[in-house]
């Protein structure tokens, strides 16, 4: 019999894996818990399947369901005797869709995100339901784009292997194949995650992070969910790639905290750069609500605002002339917050506390390799959130459909 270690692929993997997981265990000294005093929850609420009870300062009291926070259940190469090509079809399908839409990374890592962060890695987001609201339906997610994706890629699934690889698992492999086509790090995912047979319309309303949202509060909702600062600030540069609509600047250009002014930490000449690029929505910019509804991760154009300026800006085009925005997964993203010309209010709010100040400077002082290092240990820690296994919930034939509907 040959040797575990004989296999020249198992072996590759075994020395990209190692490092990463080394680095979940102990991200360089990071304290695991950096936000306790704003929870009303006890230790004791996260552990096993029960529910706990969480305020946090300036919003509601919701339900947080913590189910398998370590993905320990999941396998590497889980379809190999059920479905062995399963992986290869994504990936490929993933590749066309990339070199014929090169948006696709930034719009499925967005997705993936917003699947994870509410109730876990479940493909919950993916369900429609006509008798009543779903996740996708939530404010927050309406600005999600690549659903459709989704869809083909499960189709050349289904004709391989019907009914055997689920929704979560496709769009957690999807999001890793787009990100590294996207110039990203490569990290491990394990598979065997199962479809929820639900849907969480109000914990995606109130709980995506926003991008007015202050660093006390997004610190706080990443730490709910497990993530310490440093995986909070390295998970927040994937918004080195896509473009952030205007529709989510609008606000802190022309009606910060409902004061109609812009917000003052905005340097004058960065201003002039974004007001250029995003001019005045009337529509958009009366009030302060609207922004306080829309995520953090998501920034393409609402679905429901039908005269928002198409417009955006990149973090690329953030970055003053004087330096180089070099590669997609580099630093410009922190290069740009140093400099005070964070995009979003949420992002630039990095910079307003000592501790995730110093992450961003730490990102920003070389040529990428730590930032991208981490950002795959904290996607690889993503997408083993909270997921569904073994004889939990179900293989969907269909994405958006349950699978008895």
């Amino acid at each position: 019999m040959r040797s575990f270690f004989n296999h020249p692929w198992i072996m590759l993997t075994f020395i990209v894996v190692l490092p990463v997981l080394l680095s979940l265990r102990n991200p360089r000294g990071e304290p695991e818990n950096l936000i306790t005093q704003t929870t009303t929850s006890s230790s004791s609420s996260f552990s096993g399947t029960s529910f706990g009870t969480v305020k946090l300062a300036n919003t509601f009291p919701f339900e947080f369901n913590l189910r398998i926070r370590d993905g320990s259940n999941l396998q590497y190469d889980f379809y190999r005797d059920t479905c062995p090509h399963a992986e290869d079809i994504i990936r490929s399908s993933v590749a066309d869709i990339f070199f014929d839409h090169r948006t696709f990374a930034a719009s499925i890592l967005r997705l993936f995100f917003h699947d994870c962060f509410i109730q876990g890695c479940d493909a919950s987001l993916l369900l429609e339901d006509r008798n009543s609201s779903s996740e996708k339906q939530a404010i927050p997610n309406q600005t999600l784009k690549g659903f459709d994706k989704i869809d083909l890629i499960k189709e050349e699934v289904e004709q391989e292997c019907p009914g055997v690889v689920s929704c979560a698992d496709i769009l957690a492999l999807a999001s890793r194949d787009a990100i590294l086509l996207a110039g990203g790090p490569f990290y491990p995912v394990l598979t065997g995650r199962r479809d929820s047979r639900q849907s969480y319309f109000q914990e995606a309303t109130d709980q995506i992070p926003r991008p007015d949202d202050n660093v006390t509060r997004t610190l706080q909702l990443f730490n709910l969910r497990g993530f310490n600062a440093r995986e909070t600030v390295s998970l927040l540069g994937a918004h080195n790639i896509g473009q952030i609509g205007c529709d989510f600047i609008q606000q802190r250009l022309y009606n910060f905290q409902g004061t109609r002014q812009p917000d003052p930490s905005i340097p004058l000449n960065f201003l002039a750069d974004m007001k250029r690029n995003c001019p005045p929505d009337n529509k958009n910019t009366s009030t302060n609500s609207s922004t306080n509804k829309f995520s953090t991760f998501t920034i393409s154009k609402p679905m429901n605002v039908h005269h928002s300026n198409k417009k955006g800006m990149s973090y690329a085009q953030a970055l003053s002339s004087a330096i180089s925005s070099g590669k997609s997964f580099d630093t410009h993203y922190y290069q740009s917050l140093l400099q005070g010309r964070g995009l979003l209010f949420a992002d630039q709010q990095l910079m307003a506390q000592e501790k995730t100040a110093r992450l961003v400077s730490a990102y920003a002082s070389d040529d990428g390799s730590t930032f991208r290092m981490d950002f795959a240990a904290v996607m690889l820690k993503l997408s083993n959130l909270d997921v569904l296994t073994g004889n939990q919930g179900e293989v969907r034939l269909n994405c958006s459909q349950l699978r008895n509907s």
